[in-house]
């Protein structure tokens, strides 16, 4: 009895003990609920955590979670700019928390130079472009999202070509003549932006002081562009899909004048020259008007044969993050098409048409091996497939330009492309649908490795070691099938009704080419950073050394196969105190394989300070005011790239050259030995002496953010060509050395002004805007001095033109004989351009050739728009322009017959506004001559235009559906938008795109209509 009653009370105690051991860790269940910010609107990615586990989730879109937990749990709730907040379950099944801003941290992350900083510690000049703004753009090029984006940028997109449309980029204009492209990094690796898709994208940073860049020492005189993919996110895995296609209309096609009018124009220039025969007959004309006799007398529209009004384009991507405290990961797959606007032949059993296949991959994993150590493995890259014709972009809109309405018709009554003597081979349609194709296969590979050891616990607090290695490969293999089409002449018909050709060329198939090319790149750094706070002082510092090989495996010329290389140390240090005062110090110390030993290295400092006034004990905490920041620095920065030629110490040989050789009778030519570059022993660094002040503001909470930046550069030692070398000494103009003879300044000031500002009942709005200005200055160019002061390119902008000033055109035989004497032409005619006398010397020449206009890269960015967001609707706007920039009408369908009658097409807006006796009083282009008018043709400002532009650079309009049948799909939302590109431009040329080079008639760019979906799913 009592050892059974024993056995009772252990089992009772064993009861007991469980029981309380299942009470301790609490009842697990779920709970759920929502986080919202203070005006009761959901915070989308908010983390969720069971604090002192590694457990966690984020919220969806609707700010909706659900966690499994115990009863009696903690959980921690974070969002990047919030307060986070702890909460005890206590049993609770249900909730909800609202998170405060916060404000007083100013908690924004920037990217810096090797390393990131808060917002309020920045002491540089640093502006962050926003990835939601530019996934609004749907382009395949990341480099045509920027533009007006942030103050500062400059961007020209020259060309809207399939591959080939990337935007030329420049930071606060440009202090030099050479190398004018900033540093692009991606993931801290100098890398090609466009391999980059927008998906991908974290986060971009534009370093433009010398305090930014002066860790980059010799790269970043032109400044540094900083691009951050994206990163695995705590969390169940999180899918995203996104699918847009677009449809693409060129815009401003050249519109050139037809047949008849062509034929009637000869007539008239004849007739202006004092020639008696006239071209064409009346009869002749009437027949290239009606079109009854199409192959003997053809009215083409050589624009409409070659290119189509619209094409397509269609991006896909999708998006997988998720992980724990120990591993997170990302990762994106996309592809890419893009079509080109030329015209295909399907009789062709290959595309003629240019056109882009892209498919991007990227993954980044982060583990922590311990709470002290943490690695990271970074993959990703792109395979391109393009096609194009058998001739390039240039030969075909060459054509265009070059070949008249009425020289042969499109095509010959067999089919056959057709043709005449003069143009042999120059058929527009036929260079572009029979010469060929060529394809070309582009494949990058870009790998990244770093790791991070937290030394705190081992050495002392605060300090981490770290380091990078990256191995990029690209290789691209082109195939070129080019073939001469026959080209025939129709004649007309024999008695019997036969066609009469005149054979001309036969086809050949000339060239088949198969081209490989292979460059490798590997990078590795090693850092060691220190990040302390001791009471009411913060201390941080960082030390790095890098290097950096590139070099191209199938070089077989001996200078381009060695690698290329650089190599450097960098450091960091600041100071804060009380998060009121704030000191920098930055340098780099680089070496360049550029210049000889001794000039190799150079030394780059930055100092910066800031002061952040609002954080003040005295400062009035007027409600209006939420922060105030003066900041200032000053550095030197440097450049090393004077053009493509490598060693600018070194004199290097070419062989087998021919050549005329003394002491060589009769034929004096025959292959040698010739001098190539000429060394330059004592070239060294181009520096570049920054200075940059500036203030953020932050109004009504920072509902209102206003920068200001004013910045002045002096840049010396830029490497250039010497111009004051004689010609007895024997140089040719391949020979002449660089050296470090070049100087200028820029300077100017940009400014951005945001409103953001989110009320009740699911009104969002914002408003933002930029504004920049640059301007520079030649100081020494090593150029002769000219004969009159006015002709000095120093003191003048880099790239502005010389040229004629026009005063309208020549009325009569009067004005002539009482105007100065024009010596470009033996004859000047009523109608011809008259120009201003500069030097007043009673002759117009070439000493009179001025400065005129702006220079083409704008001195003024601009950018600004707006989103509004009601509940489940969005729409948002973005204009971009520029301002005080030229651009020049030029080239032979500008200039009508330029090298004899018949040649070249000639533009409407020429032939419409051309000098006549009737129209003397409104032309805005010279009398039509039926010969060269060198007169006529000089560069002037009769052909000068205003460059200045606004346009609506993108907008969108968007839903997003959710709600119980969404969540039924295994959705958080799905949401469906349609925006534009490119939709409206206002501007004073008109005949051509404003951002295009100089001149008429070349690849256009387009209008881009994209619709899509993105689906999140749970």
């Amino acid at each position: 009895m009592s050892k059974r009653l024993l056995n009772y009370v252990i089992v009772l105690l064993v009861c007991l003990i469980s029981s309380a051991e299942s009470f301790a860790q609490g009842t697990k269940f779920q709970v759920k609920g929502n986080v919202t910010d203070a005006s009761r609107e959901p915070i989308v990615g908010a983390t969720i955590k069971v604090k002192g586990t590694s457990q966690g989730v984020i919220t969806n879109i609707d700010g909706e979670y659900s966690i499994d937990t115990r009863s009696n749990a903690i959980l921690e709730f974070s969002y990047i700019g919030y307060v986070s907040q702890e909460v005890p379950v206590s049993g609770s099944k249900i909730i909800n928390v609202t998170l405060q801003e916060e404000v007083s941290k100013l908690d924004e992350v920037v990217v810096v130079g090797y390393g990131t900083q808060k917002k309020i510690s920045v002491t540089g000049s640093v502006s962050n472009v926003s990835t939601k703004e530019i996934a609004k753009i749907a382009t395949p090029s990341l480099s045509n999202t920027l533009g007006g984006q942030i103050p500062g940028i400059v961007t020209r997109q020259a060309t809207g070509e399939p591959g080939y449309d990337q935007a030329s980029i420049y930071i606060r204009g440009f202090g030099t003549w050479t190398n004018r492209s900033p540093l692009i990094l991606v993931d801290g690796i100098e890398r090609d932006m466009n391999t980059i898709n927008t998906e991908e994208v974290e986060s971009i940073s534009v370093l433009k002081d010398a305090s930014a860049t002066a860790v980059y020492g010799v790269r970043g005189a032109n400044g540094v562009i900083l691009i951050t993919t994206k990163r695995g996110q705590l969390g169940k895995p999180k899918v995203t899909l996104r699918s847009e296609y677009a449809v693409l209309t060129g815009l401003r096609y050249p519109e050139y004048i037809n047949a008849a009018e062509y034929a009637g124009l000869m007539n008239e220039a004849r007739d202006n020259a004092g020639v008696a025969n006239m071209a064409y007959t009346d009869e002749e004309i009437e027949l290239f008007r009606n079109g009854s006799s199409p192959y003997l007398y053809p009215n083409v529209n050589w624009v409409d044969e070659v290119l189509k009004k619209n094409t397509t384009q269609s991006i896909t991507n999708l998006n997988i993050t998720g992980g724990t405290e120990v591993v997170r990961y990302f990762v994106n797959v996309g592809y890419t098409t893009q079509s080109g606007l030329y015209r295909d032949n399907g009789d062709n059993a290959y595309s003629t048409n240019s056109r882009v296949n892209r498919y991007n991959y990227r993954s980044r994993v982060d583990v922590n091996l311990t709470k002290d150590l943490s690695v990271e493995l970074g993959v990703g890259g792109i395979i391109q497939n393009r096609n194009f014709p058998g001739k390039s972009q240039y030969d075909i809109f060459y054509a265009i330009r070059n070949t008249s309405p009425l020289a042969f018709p499109v095509k010959n009554p067999d089919g056959t492309p057709g043709a005449s003597p003069t143009y042999l081979g120059n058929n527009p349609w036929g260079m572009t649908t029979q010469s060929g194709y060529e394809t070309q296969n582009w494949n990058t590979l870009q790998g990244t490795f770093s790791a991070r050891w937290d030394l705190s616990s081992l050495v002392t607090e605060g300090l981490s070691v770290s380091g990078r290695f990256a191995y990029d490969h690209y290789y691209s293999n082109n195939k070129q099938y080019y073939k001469d089409f026959e080209v025939k002449q129709y004649m007309g018909e024999d008695a019997e009704g036969n066609a009469i050709y005149n054979i001309l060329r036969n086809e050949n198939i000339k060239n088949v080419t198969l081209a490989e090319s292979a460059n490798r790149a590997i990078y590795y750094e090693v850092a060691a950073n220190y990040d302390r706070t001791f009471g009411m002082h913060n201390i941080t510092g960082m030390f790095l050394f890098n290097r950096r090989d590139y070099v191209n495996l199938r070089n077989t010329d001996r200078t381009g196969s060695v690698p290329y290389r650089r190599q450097g140390i960098a450091g960091r240090a600041s100071y804060n105190y009380l998060q009121r005062y704030f000191a920098e110090f930055n340098f780099g110390y680089n070496g360049s394989e550029q210049f000889p030993k001794g000039k190799r290295y150079g030394f780059f400092p930055s100092v910066s300070l800031g002061y952040v006034l609002t954080n003040e004990d005295f400062w009035n905490r007027n409600w209006w005011i939420s922060n105030l920041k003066l900041r200032g620095s000053y550095g030197t920065v440097g450049n090393d790239i004077s053009s493509s030629t490598r060693f600018l110490y070194l004199t290097t040989m070419n062989m087998n050259v021919s050549a005329g050789y003394m002491g060589k009778e009769g034929n004096n030519y025959m292959a040698g030995i010739m001098e190539g570059q000429t060394g330059n022993q004592n070239v060294t660094w181009e520096t570049a002496k920054k200075l940059n002040v500036g203030f953020d503001l932050g109004l009504f909470n920072d509902v209102v953010s206003l920068q200001v930046d004013i910045f002045k550069e002096k840049r010396d030692g830029i490497l250039i060509t010497r111009k004051t070398v004689p010609v007895l000494a024997g140089f040719s103009g391949a020979s002449i050395p660089v050296g470090n003879l070049g100087k200028a300044e820029n300077k100017g000031i940009e400014t951005a002004l945001e409103v953001k500002k989110r009320v009740a009942n699911g009104l969002f709005y914002s408003l933002r805007g930029n504004f920049s200005f640059a301007r520079n200055k030649i100081i020494e160019n090593d150029e002769p001095k000219p004969k009159y002061e006015y002709q000095d390119a120093r003191g003048r902008r880099i790239d502005q033109t010389f040229g004629l000033v026009a005063l309208g055109f020549f009325k009569d035989q009067d004005d002539i004989k009482n105007s100065p004497k024009q010596t470009f032409q033996s004859t000047v005619r009523p109608g011809d351009i008259k120009y201003k006398d500069i030097n007043g010397d009673g002759v117009v020449d070439e000493y009179d050739k001025v400065a005129i206009g702006d220079p083409r890269t704008p001195e003024i960015m601009f950018g600004f728009g707006g989103t509004v967001a009601y509940k489940n609707f969005d729409v948002s706007l973005f204009f971009t322009g520029a301002a005080k920039t030229s651009f020049f009408l030029e080239g032979a369908t500008v200039y009508p017959f330029l090298n004899g009658e018949g040649t070249w097409n000639v533009l409407r807006e020429v032939y419409d506004n051309r000098w006549t006796s009737k129209t003397a009083a409104t032309a805005k282009y010279p009398i039509v001559l039926n010969a060269n008018s060198y007169n006529n043709y000089q560069t002037s400002t009769m052909y000068m235009r205003n460059g200045s532009y606004l346009r609506l650079k993108s907008a969108e309009i968007g839903y997003t559906f959710k709600g119980r049948l969404i969540d039924k799909m295994f959705m958080d939302n799905i949401r469906l938008f349609c925006n534009g590109q490119n939709l409206l431009t206002l501007d004073y040329i008109k005949i051509v795109d404003p951002e295009s080079n100089n001149g008429v008639g070349n690849y256009p760019m387009q209008r881009t209509i994209n619709f899509g979906f993105q689906i999140n799913f749970k």
